[in-house]
């Protein structure tokens, strides 16, 4: 008997199309990513909402009726072609967020890049700096 390398037996964490569709609702609401804008809190906030995101797809999947495949596109595709479907899987995210915003060991995180303070006195230093552009 063999053992299988770490290559042989290696899943992605997080495989398509989970991670884009986190992602697809995050750049349709930018408040999500506000309430998670510091790493540990990104971090946080990916692992649930993937997690989440996979189960409520399963959900979807065993609760609903989807016609036959014909190779033309996927379960997921199929049923994301219900607006009820996305609007749940917004929700989903949204409240993966929101928690993840009110947990307090996050409390003292800092944010991920400037706050808009450091981004107005970058703009004001920029306009001296190039000539009132």
């Amino acid at each position: 008997m063999t053992v299988a390398g770490l290559d042989d037996i290696w899943l992605p964490l997080v495989d398509e199309p989970i991670g884009s569709i986190v992602e697809e609702i995050q750049g349709e609401n930018p408040e999500i990513a506000k309430l998670v804008e510091s790493p540990h809190r990104i971090l946080a906030f990916r692992t649930f909402a993937y997690i989440r995101v996979g189960l409520l797809l399963g959900q979807l999947l065993f609760d609903n009726d989807l016609p036959p495949y014909d190779g033309s596109e996927t379960w997921v595709d199929a049923l994301l072609k219900d607006p009820a479907h996305h609007d749940a899987l917004m929700r989903e995210v949204r409240a993966v967020a929101e928690e993840i915003a009110a947990d307090p060991k996050y409390a003292d995180d800092e944010p991920l890049g400037p706050d808009d303070e450091a981004r107005e006195r970058f703009r004001q230093f920029a306009k001296q700096k190039l000539g009132g552009a």
